[in-house]
């Protein structure tokens, strides 16, 4: 299990998707959680770094883990997710600072995400309200933005979590390229969102 966390967590800062501390992943294993340690380096986890506790009840693994726990909590206990990569995307935080949906322009990204809704609240970090709003929106979508904040994924495997936030940013990237490039993308972002009716 470590070198599937130790893998994800070495992609994600290769790929500029967190800062050397920041993020956090999880997985579930029945009525149990393993989670990220608070303020760990995800590029080198080591054993000692995943926490496990569980699913309902407050013990001593709460202590350690990773302040995003009441979250994660919440998403396996009201979705089918069996892992979670929330991180923290440049390009997709940017964007989401002015729109309340991602919508891909990319074919890939249109394909694989259709559109990311943004969810705004007034506290984005290890909250009881993002705890309370995030699960309902992770039932239809595979990812979400937290406005200013940063993605959280999810998947059957940490590898699935880790595609979506990888296929969210590099779509954010493009659609801040294209609108700092001043390209003419109206008609564009208009076939894009066919995408989205399924």
């Amino acid at each position: 299990m470590i070198k599937e966390f130790q893998r994800v967590g070495r992609e994600l800062a290769r790929m500029n998707l967190i800062s050397s501390h920041s993020g956090n992943l999880s997985v579930r294993m029945g009525d149990r959680i393993l989670i990220t340690r608070r303020g760990c380096m995800l590029a080198d986890l080591q054993e000692e770094d995943l926490v496990e506790t569980a699913l309902e009840e407050v013990d001593s693994g709460v202590i350690l883990a990773s302040s995003e726990l009441v979250v994660h909590r919440t998403i396996y206990k009201e979705t089918s997710a069996l892992a979670i990569v929330h991180c923290h995307p440049p390009f997709a935080t940017a964007l989401s600072l002015s729109r309340d949906e991602i919508v891909p322009l990319d074919s890939e990204g249109s394909y694989l995400l259709h559109k990311v809704p943004v969810i705004a609240t007034e506290k984005t970090i290890g909250s009881q309200e993002v705890a309370k709003v995030l699960p309902k929106y992770l039932k239809e979508y595979k990812i979400v933005m937290l406005r200013g904040h940063g993605s959280f994924a999810t998947g059957q495997m940490l590898e699935e979590a880790l595609m979506w936030s990888s296929t969210l940013e590099a779509s954010a990237r493009i659609i801040a390229i294209a609108e700092g490039l001043g390209e003419k993308i109206k008609e564009y972002r208009r076939k894009s969102e066919e995408y989205s009716r399924w």
